[in-house]
């Protein structure tokens, strides 16, 4: 515990834990007060991120990059979720589905792209193991299909049509959370020496005791559903004062709020020449959201929204995944990275979020 207290005490970025209790505090004292609980919201999600990648990579250095990628983006993406819920109960669905292919996108393209830009800045060429690439994108590809198909069968416009979505979107669900325990197994238990990390990178010096590591991720995790909860009553109202649509907000806003702690770790993994570990974050966290995470909720939707949720999203965000994954494929096809390929990547991502900022703030479409 003496470790953890003096790494808050000799981090400025850790400081910033006191806006936990403060904004938590603040939602019960003035919960109409949305603009500054979304800010100290967004505030307070940092540190905690911070805290949470100190902890992630203590248990990496005992499991090995891969299971410690797939640890942090699971806890990652239980921000997503929890967001996501949230949402669901309200019957905001298209910020459900704007933030889930947000999620997949700045996942891909955002945390990728500066992983490599900030780890190229630091080493000339970077190498890691394009088999897990090859995995998540191959599972980010079959996702996107499986995205596709419901819009498909829209389309043709028959007696029953929004029936036959819901059931072809119950299915595929099935279907996705399928393949994604099959893509588990394969990667950590059949071939799990082809996903092996390469022997390469500095180490991040002291690090946590996994007894305090352990406790510590769940406690934070806590916290940061949480704030997580405050953050997603807060964001809507307060993207209407900053002149946001819900489109921006779910796919931009959310997305990158709800993937802080990851890219924390992916980050700081990069800069010290661990690219498999942040190459197993990112990834690993578009593939999760795409086939554990979209398909959950969907399941959910019966139980918990006010109608069920299908899987037929709007065009332009299908698309938007649909080149994130192919981009993504050809990046990691080679095994070497330099910063000038992350900097494309951010450039792609900076399109898109442009785009969607240029949605008039009224605007309600499908997504």
């Amino acid at each position: 515990m003496n470790l953890l207290l003096k790494e808050i005490r000799h981090t400025p970025l850790l400081w910033l834990l006191v806006f936990v209790p403060v904004v938590i505090a603040l939602a019960r004292i003035m919960p109409e007060a949305h603009t500054l609980l979304f800010v100290l919201a967004v505030i307070a999600i940092i540190p905690l991120a911070s805290l949470l990648s100190h902890a992630t990579e203590a248990i990496a250095e005992k499991t090995g990059d891969a299971i410690g990628g797939l640890l942090n983006a699971t806890l990652g993406n239980l921000t997503e979720l929890i967001i996501a819920i949230a949402a669901l109960q309200a019957g905001e669905y298209m910020l459900v589905k704007a933030s889930i292919a947000g999620a997949i996108v700045t996942n891909s393209l955002f945390m990728l792209g500066a992983s490599l830009l900030l780890g190229g800045l630091r080493f000339s060429t970077q190498e890691y193991n394009r088999a897990g690439g090859r995995l998540y994108s191959a599972l980010l590809l079959m996702a996107t299909i499986a995205l596709l198909s419901p819009s498909a069968i829209a389309d043709l416009d028959f007696p029953g049509e929004e029936t036959a979505v819901h059931r072809l979107s119950a299915a595929l669900a099935i279907l996705l959370i399928a393949a994604y325990g099959l893509g588990l197994l394969f990667s950590l238990k059949t071939h799990k020496e082809l996903f092996a990390s390469a022997d390469h990178g500095e180490t991040s010096g002291p690090v946590l005791p996994i007894g305090i590591a352990i406790p510590t991720l769940l406690l934070v995790t806590v916290l940061v559903a949480i704030v997580s909860e405050i953050f997603v009553e807060s964001v809507q109202k307060a993207a209407e004062t900053l002149g946001m649509s819900p489109a921006f907000v779910g796919f931009i806003v959310v997305a990158l709020v709800g993937a802080a702690a990851e890219m924390t770790v992916a980050f700081s993994a990069a800069r010290r020449n661990r690219l498999d570990l942040s190459v197993s974050i990112a990834l690993g966290s578009a593939s999760q959201i795409a086939l554990f995470v979209a398909p959950v909720l969907v399941l959910l939707s019966y139980f918990v929204g006010p109608h069920p949720m299908d899987l037929r999203f709007w065009p332009g965000a299908v698309t938007m995944v649909m080149i994130a994954t192919v981009v993504t494929s050809f990046v990691t096809n080679s095994g070497r990275s330099a910063w000038f390929i992350g900097a494309l990547l951010l450039f792609i991502y900076a399109i898109f979020a442009m785009t969607l900022y240029m949605i008039p703030p009224g605007s309600h479409g499908p997504v």
